[in-house]
């Protein structure tokens, strides 16, 4: 998956985070469970299949496990770190003029327009 898909991703996970802190309260354990799929589903669609030979010792099954993952894990941490460091950035300058929605909305966008974003 490229970078900007996982972005555009978390955004979408960001932005829903929104409506599961308001409705909480509210929220019965099926809706979680719903809502937290887009979790699990982002998570099944960036993190690979891992082949375990099942002769593994303990490091090798770290080694294995930290070698296909690494990169995938680094790449869902740097969407995170991305989307938080707009959010942050806007909020310390004191913009009133703009929501996290706002912020998360022109993010995506950037996401969508701008190779590499």
């Amino acid at each position: 998956m490229e970078q900007n898909e996982v972005l555009k991703r978390v955004i979408g996970i960001l932005t829903q985070a929104g409506t599961w802190i308001h409705d909480l309260p509210a929220a019965d354990d099926s809706d979680l469970d719903t809502e937290q799929g887009i979790v699990s589903d982002l998570l099944n669609d960036v993190m690979p299949v891992v082949a375990i030979p099942s002769n593994a010792n303990a490091e090798e099954i770290a080694s294995i496990v930290s070698e296909a993952l690494g990169g995938r894990i680094l790449q869902l941490t740097t969407a995170f770190a991305m989307a938080f460091w707009e959010l942050a950035e806007v909020h310390d300058t004191g913009r009133t003029d703009l929501s996290s929605l706002d912020v998360l909305q022109a993010l995506a966008l950037r996401a969508e327009t701008e190779p590499g974003a």
